[in-house]
């Protein structure tokens, strides 16, 4: 069994640091780097591009709304046509860095505010699939696996896009597939044990438990953990020594799709 194992990264800005970026590096196949509008700036795309080739971490976008303020979890009102334009020009930017690096993108996974619309709003899923197929239609897009991204899968693989499905491992469920909405009691998951367990379900039994109890079937290429977390590091170490404990190999999407 494979499966790639990805972090949220590069969301630093200026002098302010986020996340445990060096750290949780040393644990991880991909990386979903910030691309300037809810998080990051150049340099820290840079510096983190750089961190991803040091450390064998295949790289891919992660754009959002222009929201820094709200760092990308509230959702715009945003015509498709600005969205498409916005995925485009986040796409563009990071590229240009990776590629001075000597690096390409492997994949590309909408954040935050954007991604939740994309699982169940054609219009915005239409245009992200359009960005991507417009500028690369080589690069994977990364979305929600089970019936809670149904609608944004189904509409990337009807445009010829190789599509990643994506679980959670730090992220509470609905009984309909769809992520638990942040500042809701038990949306986010702490304990690595939990977590850990959680994880090897979803790689060896296609299931995740939501938080009714529900058994929610998901097939995942890849499992997010987040590096935002106050435990981040303790969780994605206790991740991935459960998944080799149990017969899961690691390795980047763009190898198994």
């Amino acid at each position: 069994m494979f499966i790639d194992l990805n972090c949220d990264m590069g969301e630093s800005f200026g002098d302010y640091c986020l996340g445990c970026d060096d750290e949780v590096i040393n644990f991880i196949t991909s990386a979903n780097l910030a691309c300037g509008f809810h998080a990051s700036d150049p340099m820290v795309m840079d510096q983190t591009v750089r961190l991803c080739m040091e450390h064998g971490v295949t790289v891919g976008a992660h754009p959002g709304y222009p929201d820094l303020r709200g760092f990308g979890r509230r959702n715009l009102d945003s015509k498709p046509e600005e969205v498409r334009a916005d995925v485009l020009y986040q796409l563009g930017a990071l590229a240009g860095i990776a590629r001075g690096r000597g690096l390409s993108l492997q994949h590309i996974k909408p954040h935050g505010a954007m991604y939740n619309t994309a699982a169940h709003h054609p219009p915005t899923a239409t245009a992200i699939a359009q960005a991507v197929k417009d500028y690369d239609p080589g690069l994977i897009l990364v979305t929600l696996a089970g019936p809670g991204g149904e609608v944004f899968r189904s509409i990337a693989m009807e445009m010829g896009l190789k599509v990643a499905s994506e679980a959670f491992a730090d992220r509470a469920y609905t009984g309909e597939g769809r992520l638990v909405p942040r500042g809701t009691s038990g949306a986010v998951i702490h304990d690595p044990e939990e977590v850990a367990a959680r994880c090897v379900r979803m790689a060896t039994e296609g299931v995740v438990e939501a938080i009714d109890g529900a058994l929610v079937p998901l097939k995942a290429d890849t499992i997010c953990v987040h590096g935002d977390t106050p435990s981040a590091v303790e969780l994605v170490k206790a991740v991935r020594a459960a998944l080799a404990d149990n017969g899961v190999e690691l390795r980047p999407m763009g190898q198994t799709l």
